[in-house]
């Protein structure tokens, strides 16, 4: 990377909004009042609401019409009474259409054609058109430049995860977040574990002390080869490319970053900090389209000298595993349900509600996509803004800069993350030509630019 002296400062976690994610009265936020005594604290998580609370219509536009921005429109409508998808955009005319079907089967809405809009800039048409809530899904490559958008029509958003797949949208979104804050702007971001509700329980312990200090941590999301799409004759370079978006770097920021963000990100909000720097590895080995790896296995590093090992692998016939775990000074946890002794005796599991036949669920309550709206609108309705952006952002930079390590094969630094001038991606954008030779990364003869 051009190591040119920005004025941009490293940045650290803003204490309590970096550890719990979001504020006073939604349920996913921590009460938290630090005694004078150091070893004894008091963090108190509420418990979420089930629904959001009745108002006015709130209406909210979706950007994005893909398999996950329509589910993200599903949960906004069902997360409380009065609420409105009222414009759909996209480049493609297909998934507006795909998106209208669903809302019809399943709500019985239909967004009118005048509120349906096509091309790169319909997200501007969208912030135009009288919503209220903006809905952000389209690929991540694009998030940086609709959110700035966004905030700056005023309007509270909900962003699918991750927000950005290079150093500059990842600081882009830091900086829009920071004006949403100063205008009370809410921003919920698709990092859904801070929204479910087993996972905050064990938060809650964590940060009471349950484990003692957090002293090291594993985070996996191994699994089977993802989705991808043949390319069809009537195709232009740039739409192929955006319809296989999740295997293009400058569109997804490669699966690092865009899936296993997830499992970074809770790390860094259990212990409410971020990496300072990560050597890692990966390659490319078996996937059949696109210009990313296959598998990544990065070693972060805290200031505290607390190491992470990240590992993520998209490869059929391995062993699949997603989850978290965190060590402390008196104890471990899966960050999900269970704390365990040093020992390895279960010492406090979280208790799932029972079903209709009294028998403990598996899973929690409410699906944490649907509370990540029904904490947004509650935040709108009651006007308590909550803001996301921070934390997603800083997870998302933390997972570029382990993505940088592994293509290159050298120690990257946060501070070089926040100064880095990377840009991915054409400055441009059109349905046509594309260079699309992929450039394989080969660690040990690049420099840290890729």
């Amino acid at each position: 990377m051009e190591e040119k002296k920005r004025s941009i400062s490293r940045r650290k976690f803003l204490g309590n909004t970096a550890a719990i994610g979001a504020v006073t009265t939604l349920g996913v936020a921590a009460l938290a009042s630090a005694c004078s005594n150091e070893t004894k604290k008091n963090v108190v998580i509420p418990v979420p609401l089930d629904q959001a609370p009745d108002g006015p219509t709130l209406k909210a536009g979706l950007v994005g019409c893909g398999g996950r921005g329509t589910g993200a429109a599903v949960d906004f409508l069902n997360a409380g009474p009065n609420l409105e998808i009222h414009a759909l955009a996209d480049i493609f005319q297909d998934r507006i259409d795909d998106t209208n079907k669903e809302l019809k089967e399943k709500h019985d809405v239909e967004v009118p054609e005048e509120n349906c809009f096509l091309g790169f800039d319909a997200y501007q048409k969208i912030l135009d058109s009288g919503v209220d809530i903006v809905i952000l899904a389209t690929p991540p490559h694009f998030r940086p430049e609709q959110l700035e958008a966004a905030v700056k029509a005023k309007k509270h958003v909900f962003m699918e995860k991750p927000v950005a797949v290079d150093p500059v949208g990842a600081r882009s979104i830091m900086t829009s977040a920071k004006k949403a804050e100063a205008l009370g702007l809410s921003i919920v971001a698709g990092t859904q574990r801070r929204h479910q509700r087993d996972y905050l329980k064990t938060y809650e312990q964590i940060a009471n002390g349950a484990i003692g200090e957090i002293v090291a941590a594993n985070v996996y999301w191994n699994q089977s080869q993802l989705w991808y799409r043949d390319r069809q004759p009537e195709w232009s370079d740039m739409e192929f490319m955006i319809r296989d978006w999740v295997n293009w770097l400058w569109l997804s920021g490669d699966h690092i970053t865009e899936q296993h963000v997830h499992n970074i990100d809770v790390v860094n909000w259990f212990s409410g900090k971020h990496p300072v720097k990560a050597v890692g590895f990966g390659a490319r080995h078996r996937r059949v389209t696109g210009d990313q790896y296959d598998f990544f296995s990065v070693d972060f590093i805290f200031d505290n000298d607390m190491h992470m090992h990240s590992m993520c692998r998209q490869i059929n016939g391995c062993t699949n595993n997603v989850s978290e775990y965190v060590r402390g000074t008196k104890g471990y946890s899966n960050c999900r349900n269970t704390i365990w002794t040093p020992e390895g005796t279960e010492k406090w599991k979280y208790e799932y509600p029972l079903d209709e036949n009294g028998e403990q669920m598996k899973n929690v309550k409410i699906s944490p996509y649907l509370q990540e709206h029904i904490n947004l609108v509650t935040s709108v309705r009651k006007n308590e803004p909550i803001n996301e952006g921070e934390n997603v952002a800083i997870s998302t930079m933390t997972a570029i800069m382990g993505r940088i390590s592994a293509y290159t094969g050298k120690e990257v630094t946060w501070e070089e993350m926040m100064n880095s001038d990377l840009r991915l991606g054409p400055k441009t954008y059109q349905l046509g030509t594309m260079d699309m030779e992929p450039h394989f990364h080969v660690p040990g003869s690049e420099s840290k630019e890729k």
